[in-house]
């Protein structure tokens, strides 16, 4: 890769810095299994609350409805470490605890790993996006969007609008989607397997919990948690690949460096939200190097100076982030809806 010149000074090559994050990728087991008990722990105990409180008052026990959905986000990022290998040293540690993760998060755990992976191959390459099924980390250009029908068009908004992509789809994708091998092909069929054993786990862990508690009571304090926590965690990943100074590629310009610093965000968190999220705001940093574990992102951030000039999101820019729906290539911009059809008024589409 030919070095690019900044400001006067020659940047680091992706070998470079490849080499320079690798003290960081190593698993550190107490902090591995300090974040299973707090993140397991926690999810545990403020459910065990919810349900002591319904039976008082269903309303009361929604109180907690939201920290209990913090904690599976966090449960979530640790499957995905462990999607990555990158959570313990070993393979099978790994995937047994990515397993046992996804039976809370109601997620598939081998076939969300691999289609996870094939993202990581392809990420903000615009010679290289997947099809239609993946809306939250690909986009159209401007030139596309505007060689579509009105309809499609439509299509194209609404099923991107935040409301819809990030308040109505997210529950539907973890509930009911991901109960069915929708859009594998024939030959995974380990992981068409996989979501028939999850799917099977799950009926036998619901129908332990309903025997033990009360199926109407489980449903009444599980739902809204995995609701609230499926619309968090969608948001947190979509934010990552979208905002006004996020870049896409074509292939013969694409890299792994340029991708990562990029075509990342470094979305900037609170500190406690940081630790709810499992520092997965360091996207820039965990693109660049995926075998780095969650808990050592900020480190890997904080020590390596190239890493720091990443496309950084507060909350608020995060927010308006998801209204980037479009990529400009004469521009090389991301670009709202209404930025294009201002710009471009012949374009407009009808109302």
């Amino acid at each position: 890769m030919i070095q690019e010149e900044t400001q006067g000074k020659t940047s680091p090559t992706q070998a470079e810095l490849q080499r320079a994050t690798a003290p960081f990728q190593t698993p550190t087991l107490h902090e591995s299994l300090g974040q299973l008990a707090t993140s397991f722990g926690g999810f545990i105990l403020t459910c065990a609350g919810m349900y002591l409180l319904a039976a008082q008052s269903y309303w009361l026990a929604l109180l907690p409805a939201p920290l209990a959905a913090l904690f599976l986000v966090r449960i979530f990022i640790i499957q995905h470490d462990c999607g990555h290998y990158s959570f313990f040293r070993s393979r099978k540690a790994n995937n047994v605890t990515g397993f046992i993760c996804g039976l809370l998060t109601l997620t598939p755990y081998t076939s969300w790993r691999r289609q996870h992976a094939g993202h990581h191959g392809i990420w903000n390459d615009l010679d290289r996006r997947q099809s239609g099924a993946d809306i939250y980390s690909s986009c159209l250009t401007t030139q596309e969007y505007l060689a579509l029908s009105p309809r499609q068009r439509w299509v194209y908004r609404t099923a991107r609008h935040p409301l819809v992509a990030n308040l109505l789809l997210p529950p539907l994708i973890f509930l009911l989607l991901y109960r069915l091998p929708f859009d594998m092909p024939r030959s995974w069929q380990r992981e068409r397997r996989g979501v028939y054993l999850t799917n099977i786990a799950l009926v036998g862990l619901v129908v332990a919990l309903g025997l033990f508690l009360g199926f109407e009571r489980v449903a009444l304090v599980q739902l809204p948690v995995m609701v609230l926590a499926a619309i968090i965690g969608v948001w947190l990943f979509s934010v990552q690949h979208r905002s006004e100074n996020t870049e896409w590629f074509r292939h013969d310009r694409w890299s792994a460096q340029a991708a990562s610093l990029r075509g990342s965000t470094f979305l900037n968190l609170p500190g406690i939200l940081r630790w709810f999220t499992g520092n997965i705001g360091y996207h820039h940093v965990h693109h660049l190097n995926p075998r780095v574990p969650n808990y050592r992102l900020k480190s890997c951030h904080e020590a390596l100076p190239a890493l720091q000039g990443a496309a950084q999101l507060n909350f608020r820019e995060a927010m308006r982030a998801l209204w980037y729906l479009l990529w400009d290539e004469s521009r090389e911009k991301m670009v709202t809806i209404r930025q294009m059809n201002r710009e471009q008024p012949q374009a407009r589409a009808p109302a």
